[in-house]
């Protein structure tokens, strides 16, 4: 347990390396979600379980969560992001060397090794906010999440240089994935972050951290928690059916590429003002207006299958993203005492990410297992995020009605 002295200036020291890490690093997530459920669908023999790589990264994340948060809390960010890095070019060896033998099961378990580079990418934009103060905290997540959209141009854009670039489909995109781990990982080196409360300089808190019963009973906490679920869940439940609705459609693999690479920019260029209307308009306003494009974004998909549909829809899933789960993360960094960094982030990332696993796997079985059609699958996939958008703004509308009365 650690006192963290606030220091802006640090902070955005951190927030700048940490664009450049998102940059580099980030460009591995964007190309697997491309080719992870097309090379499943050609690894399977079961076409219901084409996006299971996928749900096996978001599962891998999801279990990663609570130890790295907790490895994080005792030995310091740094450390942790070597780990993840570490495990990113593990995890594409592997599901490489599935590819090669055409192993199926071995490609499965490289996804889930990607899982933990995944888990780490996801504390980035905690460790943007660990020393900034209460006013730089919103913008300093917002500019480390725009640096993924450095990485939504490269990624989709390598993707379609080495995508078939040897005999083997998908196996020039992993060998790529392996080179920016083992390259990027050295940016680490440049943070100037807390060490850990394994180091002896660190101040011991006094008080213990609030069980998990207690953070749950919190309404921030809650209605941070659900925000965040919903948003990244129907993210990932669309994206991941996409490439297989666009090829399934007749169009081809680098259309694909192409409309994946704008719902990424969409989800991180709205990052260089989220913050400044975060602070603005209050954070359940910018949560509620998330939730409401991401419900517009449902009714474009349902509306044709045109190319223009799948782009526009995945521009405003992006957008809804964006602006609900930066949101979230904000509310959730203003809910907790130092000390209780590692359990709340921890807890936070697995209720998240065990939602997403949910979420990639059932894209597959709607996208593939219902109707007859490509289209009807991909029907299937929008209806299915209505009852989860209105969870998600019930919560909202929960927060504001309890903050008002406590005014």
């Amino acid at each position: 347990m650690t006192e963290i002295v606030c220091n802006d200036e640090q902070a955005k020291r951190n927030v700048a390396v940490l664009i450049a890490v998102q940059a580099i690093l980030g460009c591995q997530l964007p190309m697997i979600f491309v080719i992870g459920g097309l090379a499943g669908g050609m690894l399977t023999k079961n076409l219901c379980f084409a996006t299971l790589p996928i749900s096996l990264i978001v599962f891998g994340s999801m279990t990663t969560a609570p130890w790295l948060s907790a490895l994080m809390q005792k030995r310091g960010r740094k450390f942790g992001f070597f780990v993840g890095a570490i495990a990113g070019a593990l995890g594409a060896l592997v599901s490489g060397y599935g590819l090669y033998i055409s192993s199926f099961n071995i490609f499965l378990l490289g996804s889930f090794i990607t899982g933990t580079y995944m888990s780490a990418q996801g504390f980035y934009r905690f460790a943007a906010s660990d020393i900034a103060s209460k006013a730089f905290r919103p913008k300093a997540i917002s500019y480390v999440m725009a640096g993924g959209l450095i990485s939504a141009i490269i990624g989709p854009q390598l993707n379609k240089v080495v995508i078939d670039a040897l005999v083997v489909p998908f196996l020039g995109s992993y060998l790529v994935i392996i080179g920016l781990n083992l390259v990027g990982m050295f940016l680490f080196l440049l943070l100037r972050l807390p060490k850990g409360t394994s180091h002896p300089t660190m101040i011991a808190a006094s008080q213990p951290p609030r069980s998990y019963t207690a953070l749950l009973s919190d309404p921030r906490i809650i209605v941070s928690i659900v925000c965040g679920m919903v948003a990244y869940s129907l993210m990932n439940l669309v994206m991941t059916s996409t490439p297989l609705a666009v090829v399934g459609c007749g169009f081809t693999k680098n259309n694909a590429n192409d409309i994946v690479s704008a719902h990424v920019i969409a989800m991180f260029l709205p990052s260089f003002f989220t913050g400044h209307l975060i602070n603005r308009f209050g954070v359940e306003k910018i949560m509620g207006i998330g939730l409401l494009i991401l419900a517009a974004a449902g009714i474009v998909a349902l509306s044709g299958v045109q190319l223009t549909n799948f782009f526009l829809a995945l521009i405003l899933i992006g957008i809804g993203w964006n602006f609900s789960f930066i949101g979230a993360t904000t509310l959730l960094t203003n809910s907790y005492a130092p000390h209780e960094r590692g359990r709340v982030q921890g807890l936070n990332d697995a209720i998240v990410f065990g939602c997403v696993t949910i979420a990639s796997l059932a894209s597959g079985g709607l996208m593939n297992c219902t109707g007859g059609t490509v289209i009807e699958g991909w029907a299937a996939v929008n209806y299915a995020m209505t009852p989860f958008l209105l969870l998600s703004g019930t919560a909202v509308l929960w927060l504001t009605i309890i903050k008002k009365r406590l005014v």
